[in-house]
């Protein structure tokens, strides 16, 4: 039995933490740091009566009406926004806010200046993919594939170098399908010029051999500005966001390169990663940290999340490793199992669909607190990097570490 400030603290009193005050106290916080009222403790305070409906039944049926409304309204004026955006983008001229980029998978194609909108504009700093956006006026017409014979070995040789990109690595088993039959093979020698900076793009490229430098032209000459080597996708981005070619691609040495089409992109990539954006809002309005923040925050947590898959016994975390991810429990059950000095492993937490972990690692740069390990036949995660974790869960800091400090004096492991 631990001591938490004199008293003692049992197992049944941290159970009480995690299953019944934990989740109150989450909504709580996450509300007042949404509202940031002049008095947070009146704020409390009459967020509790409402809460628990003393004195307040029927103002609180309304005014929980109200903020449904409200939350669906948001809802569809993001999604208004993400097509007219898309539309408007092309006239825009200020230009936008610097930002550092996260993701190193980013090819040499840039979205431009001008194809890119203000945080104050656009209400965030850069547009996410979408869908094209059909009706009346824009008939989604029916789409037949290309598709290229290719040997078995081929077909595994491709499949191997789509899945190391994450623009195909999360894509269903029949899109991959679709896709590696919609590739064409491109042998390029040393010299070719793939792309031509300026020009408009139709078709993006994944390298399976050799490698090609990206040149831009700076104060008059051309300067490489990277190198993209085998299992790198480029010219992805002038079809994704309709812009042209940010820079030239030029074959450092003799390549094969897989060509695919603009078409296949838009109605195989893109809605792909609407789809999958939309499964992972959906479930992460059920993830009590997440729930109570915008609609748009929650969709760019939804498109930085990846999925991983698991077997009964197996070893996601391992105690005294250290931390990279960030990780929400999608499906199945996990346990959390600790080295206590004398006793040997020891199971500490239990973790089911909806649950996180790994925060404690990434918020104070320690090593993992306990090893988590899958109890169910099978179990899926959602993982985020630490470069994600800090961007996208900057408004949410004050709440993991309050709980990761309760934790910690609570001996319960936050990973």
């Amino acid at each position: 039995m631990s001591v938490v400030d004199g008293l003692p603290f049992d197992a049944s009193k941290k159970k009480y933490i995690l299953e019944v005050l934990d989740p109150i106290l989450e909504e709580m916080v996450s509300d007042v740091l949404t509202e940031v009222p002049k008095s947070p403790h009146d704020f409390m305070i009459q967020w509790l009566r409402k809460r628990s409906g003393v004195g307040t039944t029927g103002a609180m049926s309304i005014s929980a009406k109200n903020k449904k409304l409200k939350q669906e309204l948001a809802q569809i004026t993001g999604s208004l926004k993400e097509t007219g955006a898309a539309l408007a983008s092309k006239k825009a001229d200020d230009p936008p806010e610097e930002e550092e980029e996260e993701d190193d998978d980013d090819d040499c194609d840039e979205i431009p200046e001008s194809f890119k909108k203000s945080e104050a504009q656009l209400g965030r700093a850069r547009q996410s993919v979408s869908a094209e956006a059909y009706g009346q006026w824009n008939k989604k017409k029916e789409f037949t594939p290309p598709s290229y014979p290719k040997t078995d070995d081929q077909k595994k040789r491709l499949k191997e170098t789509l899945m190391k990109s994450f623009m195909f690595s999360e894509l269903e088993a029949k899109d991959v399908e679709t896709i590696l039959m919609a590739m064409k093979e491109v042998p390029l020698s040393a010299g070719t010029k793939v792309i031509t900076e300026g020009e408009d793009g139709d078709y993006l490229f994944v390298i399976e051999t050799g490698s090609l430098d990206c040149l831009k032209n700076i104060d008059g000459s051309e300067k490489v500005v990277k190198t993209c080597n085998a299992g790198d996708v480029f010219g992805e981005l002038a079809l994704l966001y309709n812009c042209p070619r940010a820079a030239s691609v030029v074959a450092k040495d003799d390549c094969i390169c897989w060509q695919l089409d603009r078409e296949t992109v838009n109605h195989i990539v893109k809605d792909a990663a609407v789809k999958r954006r939309t499964k992972y809002e959906t479930f992460l309005k059920s993830v009590t940290l997440i729930s109570g923040i915008s609609p748009y925050e929650r969709s760019q947590i939804a498109d930085a999340l990846k999925s991983e898959s698991f077997t009964k016994g197996e070893t996601i975390v391992k105690e005294l490793d250290p931390g990279d991810k960030f990780y929400i429990v999608e499906e199945g059950t996990l346990y959390a199992n600790k080295k206590m000095p004398g006793e040997g492993d020891k199971r500490v937490m239990n973790y089911k669909s909806g649950d996180y972990f790994g925060e404690l690692a990434l918020l104070k740069n320690q090593p993992r607190a306990a090893s988590i390990i899958v109890e169910s036949d099978t179990a899926k995660v959602l993982s985020m990097s630490r470069v994600s974790f800090t961007k996208m869960l900057g408004p949410l800091q004050h709440l993991l570490a309050a709980k990761a400090d309760v934790y910690d004096n609570a001996g319960v492991p936050g990973n």
